[in-house]
């Protein structure tokens, strides 16, 4: 994110080249935003170092409408101008004719929108010419939604041998907003395909007589994600990139930013204690 408070909350884990990887969501600024000097230096550092990650966010890979061909255009001047690792995007859709974009939103699992969301993706792919991967969704219409999600998403993969992009805290969302079993519902979904995780903090919001969990990027990591980064580490055999996820404009002060570092450190913690002796390809990565 090109936000000052951001970049101020990195800068110490920079200086102590704790951030292996990086990870940009390019199409935020394809809006014809100025982007600091610090973040195209970091773009290009990256980049020449094979250590930038692509992570689109308005592709709205499963709407019957929308400017795809536009966003492929601009995803192609993209990897002109950076050398990506892999590029990802977000399962489900999040625009539809006038309404115009909002997080993104499931769709059932139907013959029609497995064939719609196969061949978006193969457009992508065509374009991006790098491994492509697909992130899971915290939201969910209803139970159905969460349990046929990750089956959803092999289906949609398999075609292109493309990765999961596991979120820990959205899968922590739906845990808490379905009453579901962590380790029941991270083994529904296609762990052998996950290249890369994202972990952060949300939320709550009331909903009628309860509290519902948010993945709004503008909290500490709860203990409970942390605990599934050591479940997934172990269940993840392809597992190359951790990533630690906030927003801009959340770190406003300088104890949020000092925690935003401790939870970076926490997390390093738990990937050295499990894959101290089995992964030396596992990355550090902020995005």
């Amino acid at each position: 994110m090109p936000q000052a408070d951001l970049l101020a909350a990195i800068g110490p884990l920079l200086a102590a080249g704790a951030i292996e990887v990086l990870e940009w969501s390019f199409d935020m600024s394809w809006g014809g935003l100025e982007l600091p000097a610090l973040v195209t230096q970091l773009l290009a550092e990256y980049s020449q170092r094979d250590q930038l990650l692509g992570h689109g966010v308005s592709y709205s890979l499963l709407s019957a409408t929308g400017d795809h061909e536009y966003w492929l255009d601009c995803l192609a001047a993209e990897c002109e101008e950076y050398r990506y690792r892999h590029i990802s995007e977000h399962f489900g859709w999040m625009t539809a004719g006038r309404f115009a974009r909002s997080a993104p939103l499931p769709l059932p699992l139907l013959p029609e929108t497995l064939a719609l969301g196969r061949s978006r993706l193969q457009r992508l792919a065509q374009v991006a010419q790098k491994p492509l991967g697909l992130e899971n969704l915290a939201f969910a219409f209803g139970l159905r939604d969460v349990q046929e999600q990750g089956n959803f998403l092999e289906q949609l993969l398999a075609p292109i041998n493309g990765f999961l992009l596991l979120d820990l805290h959205n899968l922590y969302c739906q845990i808490h907003n379905f009453q579901q079993s962590a380790s029941h519902l991270l083994d529904s979904y296609p762990l052998q395909r996950v290249r890369e995780l994202h972990i952060s903090g949300g939320s709550w919001s009331p909903y009628l007589n309860r509290q519902i969990r948010r993945d709004t990027h503008d909290g500490a990591v709860p203990e409970e994600v942390f605990e599934l980064l050591g479940l997934a580490i172990d269940r993840c055999p392809n597992l190359e990139v951790v990533i630690l996820e906030r927003m801009g404009n959340t770190l406003g002060t300088a104890p949020e930013q000092q925690k935003f570092q401790a939870d970076y450190w926490r997390m390093q913690q738990i990937i050295d204690a499990a894959w101290s002796s089995a992964a030396p390809n596992l990355m550090m990565e902020v995005g």
